[in-house]
């Protein structure tokens, strides 16, 4: 039998797809700035760190890019400052600055911190530079139309303590809440031999961004996990990240030091690290009983949507899941030396329910935002947003 077709109707239904489409890119070329799709806004804080350079990088990453829907806060990246108060702007007008990202982010209902980070031990004998900058970034922010600040300080010492302090308390007195947000970022062993004074400042302070990454560093003499969900005990040389070497350690920490758990938001790295001479999970770098430092040689920091992404279980690479830590790493099928620790699609997921959820936790942050963007999608970021709605059950 001779199917007849509806060639009109056929003819119709094409047409108004094609009307449809042609309005989407109207209204898109109309209003660039126009909120994004509506979608469940996350229900606890989904944080992403934004860095000014990563709209020079390959492929390059703007304000364009940002899924401001699945976010409910960025920490712009980084106005930096002498040691006389007066302020950096980093790579200059056009480097840092970038009034379309508050723009479009404000449309969306995201508010924007400007991050701060230079040289704060510069003020330990100059407290009047302490106030300059002060003075300096309240003006910044209220020029600029951020929406608070973030203090990336890494490490006041226990003799700066209260440096740190009189930062953040003159902070509050010069942008107060509600109408500012100021977060510190802290590392993920709390005070632990560092001037934090975090049972002292946390009344000036919104919230706590946990950095919990760079257990794998230079610095070390094996090859460890860049950011471990729980702690593995068979890790032959536990003292290159404890205390606080991962997730569930760190947030004991700061919960025994008193803060509140909806004051703290756990970090999910979206990069990770390549040995180049390390063979196995925890293994040893051979070169590093011939350097002067004992440091492992043959490390490099590489991005998950450009790098990892593109060696899962290809290029000559398999991925492995550690049981406990419950994070993936790499090794050579070969058996040649070569060792990889990241974290995928799987592992930020669970990291950031097992905050969001078991925790609950204020929320997570990213660092950073652009480092799981391939030129079309953003895999880690959409696994954060995910897991950051309310569980079905």
């Amino acid at each position: 039998m001779k199917v007849q077709f509806d060639y009109s109707k056929t003819y119709i239904r094409l047409a108004m797809v094609l009307l449809v489409g042609f309005s989407t890119l109207c209204v898109s070329g109309q209003d660039l700035e126009s909120p994004q799709a509506a979608i469940p806004k996350p229900a606890k804080r989904l944080i992403g760190d934004y860095s000014y350079s990563s709209r020079t990088q390959t492929p390059p990453y703007t304000s364009e890019q940002i899924p401001y829907a699945k976010l409910t806060h960025i920490i712009h990246f980084c106005l930096g400052f002498y040691s006389d108060g007066s302020l950096y702007i980093a790579g200059g007008p056009n480097g840092l600055l970038e009034p379309a990202l508050i723009r479009k982010a404000h449309k969306n209902g995201v508010k924007v911190q400007i991050g701060v980070c230079g040289p704060f031990n510069d003020f330990d004998d100059n407290p009047n530079g302490m106030a300059t900058l002060i003075g300096n970034v309240e003006t910044f922010v209220i020029e600029h139309g951020y929406d608070g600040v973030d203090i990336d300080w890494e490490y006041p010492t226990m003799a700066e303590t209260n440096n740190f302090y009189s930062l953040m308390a003159g902070l509050r007195a010069a942008l107060p809440s509600p109408s500012y947000l100021i977060s510190a970022d802290v590392p993920p062993w709390g005070n632990g031999g560092n001037g934090y004074a975090i049972p002292q400042v946390d009344q000036f302070v919104d919230y706590f961004n946990i950095m919990m990454y760079e257990c794998a560093t230079t610095g070390e003499p094996d090859g460890q996990l860049n950011s471990e969900i729980f702690w593995d005990w068979n890790n032959p040389d536990p003292w290159e990240c404890q205390p606080g070497g991962a997730a569930n350690e760190a947030v004991n920490i700061f919960l025994q030091e008193g803060v509140a758990p909806s004051q703290l938001n756990m970090g999910t790295p979206f990069y990770g690290y390549l040995y180049s001479y390390v063979s196995e999970l925890f293994g040893e770098c051979p070169p590093a009983d011939q350097t002067k430092d004992g440091a492992c040689k043959g490390i490099s920091a590489h991005n998950y949507g450009t790098f990892f992404k593109q060696r899962i279980n290809k290029k000559g690479w398999h991925t492995y899941y550690d049981p406990i830590a419950l994070v993936p790493y790499m090794l050579r099928v070969d058996g040649k030396p070569g060792f990889i620790t990241y974290d995928d699609e799987i592992s930020t997921y669970t990291r950031v329910w097992y905050s969001d959820w078991q925790w609950n936790l204020g929320g997570v942050f990213m660092w950073s935002i652009d480092a799981d963007y391939d030129g079309q999608t953003q895999d880690l970021l959409d696994q954060a947003y995910l897991a950051s709605l309310p569980p079905a059950n």
